[in-house]
């Protein structure tokens, strides 16, 4: 199971560079610079629990949907790439703050 899983895993990886790198024209070393934040993000909004990480894939996939349009609607506007970061931080820091308040009740 465990070899399977990184092997798995390993080709997963190397999909996701073949396709970054198609779709930036190149490759660059800072291509997935911050990558993890929006991970993190997308699975806290979909509702998995930072203290015991219970969740669900389905609201995983909706964290990406929601970390998806986010990301596009602010590039569009044209926000600055460091006032993403800024509000991205916020809601990751809203998400656990609704997720801690619901766990007390």
């Amino acid at each position: 199971t465990l070899w399977v899983t990184y092997f798995l895993m390993g080709l997963l990886c190397a999909l996701a560079g073949v396709m970054d790198t198609a779709r930036a024209n190149g490759a660059v070393p800072s291509a997935g610079q911050l990558a993890e934040l929006d991970a993190i993000a997308a699975v806290v909004i979909g509702g998995t629990s930072l203290m015991c990480g219970e969740g669900t894939i389905g609201g995983t996939l909706f964290g990406v949907l929601i970390m998806g349009v986010l990301n596009n609607g602010m590039s569009l506007v044209g926000v600055s790439e460091h006032y993403q970061k800024v509000f991205k931080g916020a809601v990751i820091i809203l998400a656990v703050y609704l997720d801690l308040r619901s766990k007390k009740r």
